[in-house]
């Protein structure tokens, strides 16, 4: 009896991902609004982007289509494209969802954490560290948000990396335009920042994720709804 070798063959093999064009554009205008350049409310013109930035008007549209899929901007049919004006409700909401995936997420990267550590968060911490006077917020709020991509990125989980990327672009913007300007928790938020991260080169994963979710925690009360009166 005849014996048929029955693996099957990919039809397709795996490519490596390549930065594109339009990655390139997204990452210049996500950089421009989190930086402060670009405020919040403020309409962006494919035409005028595609001649700041030396391309043509296919890249930019879909770089905003896909910040819009974020959350970073806003595509209506009366105004067009808007950078996004967030609010405490819009914060909270992204809060919550963090709650739930970053303190796994960071556990997971302490568990997988090499010997040498996590060199990537400790620049970033050194970064805000520097910026504690407050007088650059929205470099200072990016600085946080370098800190703790270079945590949770190292989960293993790609899905959930890419998500929490999409709700720290969200509460990298929030800080400076709601958070921080209601209350000023940019110093504690360092000294929490660094227990994680010992936590995390220790490769304590269980106390990574119990300071990571502490901290979380610590925002959303500040967001909280006021109690009916």
């Amino acid at each position: 009896m005849p014996v048929y070798d029955t693996t099957e063959e990919p039809a397709l093999q795996p490519v490596a991902r390549a930065t594109t064009r339009t990655d390139l554009v997204a990452g210049s205008i996500r950089t421009a609004i989190l930086s402060g350049r670009i405020k919040p409310g403020e309409t962006l013109v494919e035409r005028r982007l595609a001649e700041q930035l030396g391309v043509s008007k296919t890249p930019v549209r879909e770089a905003l289509i896909g910040l819009a899929a974020s959350g970073l901007v806003t595509i209506s049919p009366n105004r067009g494209v808007t950078v996004r004006v967030l609010d405490t409700v819009d914060l909270r909401k992204a809060t919550e969802v963090r709650l739930l995936l970053e303190p796994w997420a960071v556990a997971g990267a302490a568990r997988h954490a090499r010997p040498g550590g996590l060199p990537s968060a400790r620049r970033a911490l050194a970064e805000a560290g520097e910026l504690l006077s407050g007088q650059d917020p929205a470099a200072l709020s990016l600085a946080n948000r370098r800190f703790h991509r270079a945590l949770y990125s190292g989960c293993g989980n790609e899905l959930v990396t890419a998500h929490l990327d999409n709700l720290q672009d969200l509460t990298a913007l929030g800080a400076v335009t709601v958070l921080w300007r209601r209350w000023p928790t940019w110093r504690e938020e360092f000294e929490e920042h660094e227990r994680i991260l010992l936590a995390a080169e220790a490769g304590d994963a269980a106390q990574a994720e119990r300071l990571t979710r502490a901290h979380v925690k610590r925002s959303l009360t500040h967001l909280a709804p006021a109690p009916a009166s």
